[in-house]
């Protein structure tokens, strides 16, 4: 196996165990401190938002102005929009499942159902997730600077962040539906194991085409920023009324703390 495929198998290893250790929280709570779980999710974002540009975009439109063929503007831009519209279609393709889902109502599989979709809706969003990992590890192929490492070892960091409350989001729900502590944490966990796999994917793919490292690098990004934007900082702003500033400055937190690293190692 590759060294950077290795790496990258490490490092979605690590996200997934971050997701086994959101879903451990049915085991002690019937439900997470939404404080806390507002801040983290406010982290994660801001986390995503930077790196999708430092580690991310940046690399990918430097890479591209080396290779020849399309503009670097243009190939940043088609990836960037790629990734973007690959969670969006797996959204719909999400949706247009829960609809079938709920016009089966009031048959002895609802309940089943349900806890499928559950478990679904997580699942994909965690591919683009993991092949983001694998890119940022496969771009270090030809002998990355320690910024290029540090930039995919945060991108890791950021996106194992963000699966805590994952876990927690498919666990307790689950509880809720009537299942046991265990089974709920070993379907919650479940929901992650597909990041070694799409990493892995990932960052064999641009260490055996170099060519579609830019492009990938920037679907990665597309595909953090919909997640960031679509799906965190929606949810860690529930709370607005009672904590207006609480997950605000979550976000501002991690984009700082992303910021700092990347500049400060480049």
């Amino acid at each position: 196996m590759n060294l950077m495929v290795f790496y990258a198998f490490l490092a979605t290893l690590g996200t997934w165990f971050v997701t086994a250790l959101g879903a451990a929280t049915v085991v002690f709570f019937k439900t997470p401190n939404p404080k806390i779980l507002n801040t983290v999710l406010g982290f994660s974002a801001g986390v995503m938002i930077a790196a999708s540009y430092w580690s991310l975009l940046q690399p990918a439109i430097e890479r591209a102005e080396a290779l020849p063929g399309l503009p670097a503007w243009a190939v940043a831009t088609l990836g960037f929009l790629g990734g973007g519209l690959f969670m969006w279609g797996s959204d719909k393709a999400v949706t247009y499942a829960n609809r079938k889902v709920r016009s089966t109502e009031g048959l002895p599989t609802e309940r089943r159902n349900r806890i499928l979709m559950l478990i679904l809706s997580i699942t994909l969003h965690n591919i683009p997730e993991g092949l983001a990992v694998g890119v940022a590890f496969g771009a270090l192929q030809n002998g990355g600077s320690p910024e290029d490492l540090m930039g995919a070892i945060t991108v890791a960091v950021g996106i194992g962040l963000q699966n805590f409350p994952e876990g927690a989001a498919v666990s307790l729900p689950l509880r809720r539906e009537g299942c046991s502590r265990k089974k709920s944490f070993l379907l919650g966990q479940a929901s992650g194991m597909v990041e070694p796999v799409a990493g892995v994917i990932g960052a064999f793919l641009v260490v055996l085409i170099e060519a579609i490292l830019p492009y990938a690098l920037s679907f990665a990004a597309g595909a953090m920023i919909l997640v960031a934007v679509h799906e965190l900082i929606p949810e860690c702003q529930k709370n607005q009324e009672e904590q207006p500033y609480f997950a605000t400055m979550g976000i501002l937190t991690g984009f700082s703390v992303m910021m700092l690293l990347d500049v400060m190692l480049g």
